[in-house]
Formats: structure tokens, sequence, C-alpha cells
């Protein structure tokens, strides 16, 4: 069994400065690059700073399992909130655990980044798996690994090392593209958001490789006044859409493939305020088929993405990893058809 002492000792620090980071005391302050050190050694030995988690691990190890029946859920807050997508997806976790007599608790990724708190939810709260929609660094999700099992549900963790629950982005851009082509589009632009913190590195981000991808393969040339980043907020979407249509000589692309129904609703709107034609003068496409997009003015053009599904076969994912069922790391793609209405619905000559 590892104690403090055994970190202290590797570290070159007291046991009670080991004590002091590992509790989050903040009477007596200790720097950063100390703290950084004793949280290495932590993690590289696998210390359990609980007792009553020490007695779990043993448990578990003696194969007599305390079962607590919880699965964390790690997402924004806001998303299940105010993005139809995420709300669909969590109804599906939701449904099946209930069914199976699971609990869902919430954790966010703050709470994960702090080492004092990633401890207690890992060790001590109980939660035998973990559901992953929100970015965790890859760090914390290889010390969570070691614990307990981990579902991703999001593109952050399409090229991970952990089971996935997801559906193919490039591939569902690039069937997008190809439609428009097929009735007849040339000039073809692009509106979504980026992968990285603050959202603005749009080249990274699946959905707008499928679209260069297929604009390439069509030989088609990609204007870059065209591209717009959103930074996946639906006002940006309404005001870089507007600055495009305000530009002099007006020379706008004849449709718009949308990584999002919440972004093609907003930018939609700036073309009507514009008193252009939808899809006379731009054809709209968007992605999730949400519900909004049924009750837009046209209705939007879409992908269907099984969302409720995506949640329901992640929760029986988890679960089965968490009852031993399953070891390997299982990638499931859903797949996903394209749904045409009244933005896209003119063939062009």
């Amino acid at each position: 069994m590892i104690r403090l002492k055994d970190i202290a000792e590797r570290v070159g620090v007291s046991i009670s400065t080991v004590s002091r980071v590992i509790q989050n005391d903040q009477t007596r302050n200790v720097n950063k690059e100390t703290k950084e050190k004793i949280w290495e050694v932590v993690k590289e030995l696998g210390y359990i700073p609980n007792q009553h988690a020490r007695n779990l691990v043993a448990n578990k190890q003696e194969k007599n399992n305390i079962r607590t029946m919880k699965i964390g859920w790690v997402a924004n807050p806001k998303q299940a909130e105010v993005n139809p997508y995420f709300a669909n997806i969590y109804t599906g976790i939701r449904d099946v655990l209930l069914e199976n007599d699971y609990n869902l608790i919430s954790i966010t990724r703050d709470e994960l980044e702090n080492e004092t708190l990633l401890l207690k939810i890992i060790h001590d709260s109980g939660i035998e798996g973990l559901l992953l929609i929100d970015k965790i660094n890859d760090s914390i999700i290889e010390y969570i690994q070691q614990n307990i099992p981990i579902v991703g549900l999001d593109f952050y963790y399409t090229d991970k090392n952990i089971a996935i629950v997801d559906y193919n982005r490039e591939e569902a851009i690039k069937m997008v593209v190809q439609y428009l082509i097929s009735q007849g589009h040339q000039e073809i632009g692009f509106i979504g958001g980026g992968v990285n913190q603050s959202f603005e590195d749009l080249y990274a981000e699946h959905r707008f490789k499928g679209f260069q991808y297929a604009m390439e393969e069509a030989g088609l040339a990609i204007q870059s006044e065209w591209v717009i980043n959103t930074q996946w907020k639906m006002e940006n979407s309404f005001e870089k859409m507007k600055s495009l249509l305000k530009r002099k000589p007006l020379h706008v692309p004849t449709a718009m493939v949308c990584a999002s129904d919440l972004m093609a609703i907003p930018a939609m709107r700036a073309v009507r305020e514009n008193k252009l034609r939808i899809p006379e003068d731009i054809a709209f496409f968007g992605v999730d088929n949400i519900e909004m997009g049924k009750y837009s003015s046209p209705q939007l053009s879409t992908v269907e993405i099984p969302k409720y599904e995506m949640g329901r076969i992640a929760a029986k994912t988890i679960m089965e990893m968490v009852e031993a069922k399953i070891k390997l790391p299982m990638k499931i793609i859903l797949p996903f058809e394209l749904v045409l209405r009244e933005s896209s619905n003119i063939k062009r000559t």
C-alpha cells in the first residue's frame, strides 16, 4: 500500500507538505512546482487518498465489490440546457441508466482539472464509470482510465484510446457537399466552429475537413471569404453572415454548408433580412436535425444524427464495461442520413 511517506520521500519534501497538497489545505502556501511534483508522484504511484476508497479497491481485488450504481457524466452544464443535440444524447443516457437502476452524477471539467477534487471524484464519490462530452486533458483521461471505465461521445475523443460512441463527421459533410454539387452548386461556403479551447482552430475540426476533402475531390475552389468560423456561437453566425452579404461588389456562394443546425438558422435569418431568397439565391444545409429546423423559414435541410440512440448506446456500453462484460475500448460509429427540405430543394441549371 502506498503511503504519504512514500510520496514525500520520492519528491523530497515532508509528509505534512504532501498531506497539505492532497487535502487542498490553503492555510500554508506550497509553491506551484512542488505541488506539480507531488501530483505527478501521486498519479504515478496510484496513491488513493481516502481509507474508504482504499477499502473499495481492496474489495474489488477480492471480487467482493460494493456496488454504488453511479455513473458520472462530464459535460458543460449549459450544453444540455441550450443545445438540443446534447439534450437528446443526455435523455438517451438517462433513460437507459434509470431502466437499469443506475444513478447519473453530473461532474464538470473544472472539477476534474482540480487535482484534489479529481482524486475525491474518482476514489471517494463512488462513481463506477464516466461518460465524457466535454473535452478533458489527455493526462487526466489516462489517470481516470487506470481506475474506472470511460466512454467518449464527441469528436474530441474520436482518435483517443478509449471507448467511443459517435458518428463520422467528415463523411456526413462530404455527403452534403456531394449532394449540393449534384444539384448544380459549385460555389459553396462553410459555417462552423473550431476545436481548441477558444474554438478558433477551424482547420482541425472534422466537419470542416470533410468539407475540404469533398471540394477537393470535385475540383472546386474554396473561397476563404466564404468560410465562417462562428466559434459555435449563434450570434456570430448571424453577424458574420450579415457582414458577408454587405461586401461590395456582392459575390456570395450559391450554397452554405453548416456544421450544425444552430449555426444554419441564424445565418438564414441574415440572408432573409438582406432580401435574398433561400434556396433560390443561397441554399442551406445543416447537421443534427434538431426540432427547430422543421420550423425555420424555409424548413432546413439537414443530416439526421441518431442523438437519442447515441446516448442509449453509450449508457449500455459504460454499464457493460463497469460489469466487466466488455474489456476492450469499443469504437461504435452510428449511421446518418440526409433529410431534404425546402432550404436546398431547387436544382441549379
